[in-house]
């Protein structure tokens, strides 16, 4: 996918040219079971909630580029009560992206996800927040973009107008509120472990 500025805009991106609806969609389902290995045939890729709402968002992004903005939330609203993935119709999704689980997956409006990216359960890719976003100019991109080939690990939030390089990884839990180079890794700090402490209390020694 083509990298866009942070001052693109966003209204028309869906007549921007690039492969047809039933090439992307074909393209889901080949991922779905190419890349998952739970999946054992084509027809079980289709019970995939990610690849319900992936399909649901290609047609949804298409409606609100034309301007049918309220079909395109209710389309998205339903699919989100079905799938637990929530991805505005104005966000920009490349080809083979692959949401592993999906459950509480968030990609906001002017977010842009790259080609061969990999999305992992309650991702967030999100903006600031409304007290810094209704200051910036009409069409500013108020969410990440991410580059071709990403890995985003389970709870990763990215937050902001930043960019993610392409194929670079974001580990779990980690929170990215600045640009990633390409093929960098980002990772949050592990879990300490603390070993065992006996609660045994000494016995005394005889006088």
């Amino acid at each position: 996918m083509d990298r866009v500025t942070r001052a693109a805009p966003v209204v028309g991106i869906a007549r921007e040219p690039g492969p047809g609806l039933l090439r992307l969609c074909a393209e889901d389902w080949d991922t779905v079971v190419g890349r998952d290995p739970s999946i054992r045939s084509r027809a079980e890729g289709l019970l995939h909630p990610a690849l319900t709402a992936l399909w649901a968002h290609r047609i949804a992004h298409r409606l609100h580029g034309v301007g049918l903005r309220l079909p395109a939330r209710t389309l998205m609203l339903l699919v989100r009560a079905v799938t637990g993935v929530e991805i505005h119709p104005g966000a920009r999704v490349g080809r083979r992206v692959l949401i592993d689980h999906g459950s509480a997956v968030v990609i906001g409006e002017t977010a842009v996800v790259g080609d061969d990216v990999t999305i992992y359960h309650q991702v967030t890719l999100g903006a600031v927040g409304w007290w810094r976003d209704n200051r910036r100019p009409d069409g500013e991109r108020r969410h990440p973009e991410v580059g071709d080939g990403v890995i985003l690990g389970a709870n990763a939030t990215v937050l902001g107008p930043v960019r993610i390089g392409h194929g670079a990884v974001i580990g779990a839990q980690a929170l990215i509120v600045a640009d990633v180079p390409d093929g960098a890794t980002a990772l949050a700090p592990v879990a300490t472990i603390t070993p065992r402490q006996s609660h045994r209390t000494p016995r005394r020694k005889a006088s």
